[in-house]
């Protein structure tokens, strides 16, 4: 994709750098601290760990932040149906679909080719030619130790 997974934080100065943006201690705190978590993160989530490393980090850096990742490629936007929008590092991903517990809300990325090929015959037998796609799939992982199981 946009960056790569080997020095996120290098491309992402580039990037500013391009842009004709300025990069400042916090705002390289919360791309470093969420380059390093590599996972699906809130807003909220984000602040919380970025500000195990500078606690004078507000929300509305955060979200400025993550606003400014997405834009420049380096994030997309998500959402799983909890109620969250979620943010997904872009590093070298090819696109991928996501499985979701309905119990904890782990998420789990996958790449699966016979999908793929399923999805471009569906999309061909309707006369279109497949140019992306969005697959949520949600289940009840087999951790007994999910927090919300029985709840």
């Amino acid at each position: 994709m946009t960056s790569s997974k080997k020095d996120p934080m290098a491309a992402f100065h580039a990037r500013l750098q391009e842009a004709g943006l300025k990069s400042t201690r916090q705002r390289d705190t919360i791309a470093e601290t969420f380059f390093e978590l590599d996972a699906h993160i809130s807003v909220e989530e984000l602040l919380v760990e970025a500000r195990k490393k500078a606690p004078r980090i507000g929300y509305a850096t955060v979200y400025r932040t993550l606003k400014l990742l997405v834009e420049q490629g380096f994030a997309k936007t998500r959402r799983f149906d909890d109620g969250q929008t979620r943010f997904d590092p872009q590093f070298d991903k090819s696109q991928h679909d996501h499985l979701i517990c309905v119990d904890c809300r782990r998420i789990i990325e996958f790449d699966d080719d016979a999908v793929m090929d399923r999805l471009r015959e569906v999309a061909r037998g309707h006369g279109l030619v497949l140019r992306g796609r969005n697959i949520h799939i949600y289940g009840q992982c087999p951790d007994v130790d999910c927090v919300h199981r029985g709840a």
